[in-house]
């Protein structure tokens, strides 16, 4: 099954990736927060934080928000360390029977989620 589930992910998944800059990076953010993101680079031709899921079952979007918040605090730690303006988050998720999903939040969603990361840690540090 995980043979089957790795070749669909760099399959589909892969299939919009241009440019990895790296994978399991890991990112601190000084005094606040640290973790290690599946992988960096290039997806359809913007720099991303792309993170890899694997699943029971196909997912509603609405089920996915942590993996968003953790795509922005990992995007908003390596702009800080790195100077860079990574701005768009993709998840690349595949279930146990091989149905592929990917889940893209940029410009405008990308910012809300940047904030509500950054509430989440204001309320965790009080």
């Amino acid at each position: 099954m995980a043979k089957d589930m790795s070749e669909l992910m760099i399959k589909e998944g892969f299939a919009n990736v241009d440019e990895v800059w790296g994978t399991e990076i890991g990112l601190i953010a000084p005094g606040l927060y640290a973790g290690t993101t599946d992988c960096i680079g290039v997806h359809n031709g913007e720099d991303a934080i792309i993170d890899f899921k694997t699943s029971k079952k196909i997912k509603k979007e609405e089920w996915i928000e942590d993996y968003y918040l953790q795509c922005c605090a990992y995007a908003m730690a390596h702009n800080e360390l790195f100077e860079t303006t990574i701005n768009k988050a993709v998840i690349l998720m595949c279930s146990r029977n091989l149905q592929y999903q990917e889940f893209i939040i940029e410009g405008k969603k990308f910012e809300e989620y940047c904030e509500k990361w950054t509430e989440r840690l204001d309320e965790f540090y009080k």
